[in-house]
């Protein structure tokens, strides 16, 4: 085993994660990339607006270098929830550009700051909103984790798609009927656990 450098360590995990939210578009169409598939109307490229707009803010105002492009659906009067979907006017290649602005402005705080340089995020409580950069990493990875799994089960339930990747799906080797049947089996046991 190596030692390594854990801000380093940190930023791959960022970017993995990033890389994952990403991967979950590849393929679709516009409307499959939009379309609302829980009752909460989570949607990928909604999701991807959100991991965007968020990531402005941690790694740019907590750290005294705001983002400098406006985003109106974070503006005290906009519509609620609005950074989670996208409108029909704002384009794929409009978030999509947007988020690698974001990674790129993020991406300079994070090469340029230590791990232990202090930032406050406005928006939390006073008592917690002094902040190191190693904490916004986390918080972060966390974050845009939590919002690569909400992709996952959005993907599949468009048309079936799992994994981490391309070309790694990270899954139990099984064909279409071999799910099925273990499907059927959880479903069985969960029947069979609530007598």
């Amino acid at each position: 085993m190596t030692d390594s450098e854990p801000k380093a360590d940190l930023h791959r995990y960022l970017q993995v994660a990033r890389d994952a939210l990403l991967w979950k578009l590849e393929g679709l169409s516009e409307y499959d990339i939009r379309r609302p598939m829980t009752p909460t109307g989570t949607n990928l490229l909604g999701l991807i607006k959100h991991v965007a707009s968020v990531a402005g803010g941690y790694f740019g105002d907590t750290f005294g270098r705001p983002f400098e492009e406006p985003l109106p659906w974070l503006a005290d009067d906009a519509e609620p929830n609005a950074d989670m979907w996208a409108t029909a006017e704002e384009s794929r290649e409009q978030i999509l550009a947007l988020y690698n602005r974001v990674w790129a402005h993020s991406d300079v705080t994070i090469n340029t700051m230590d791990l232990d340089a202090i930032g406050h995020v406005p928006w939390w409580p006073e008592d917690r909103s002094a902040v190191t950069l190693h904490r916004i990493l986390v918080h972060m990875i966390s974050e845009t984790d939590r919002h690569a799994g909400q992709a996952d089960i959005v993907r599949e339930l468009i048309d079936g798609a799992v994994g981490v990747r391309e070309g790694n799906d990270n899954m139990p080797p099984g064909d279409r009927a071999w799910w099925e049947t273990y499907r059927n089996q959880l479903e069985e046991v969960a029947r069979e656990a609530a007598q």
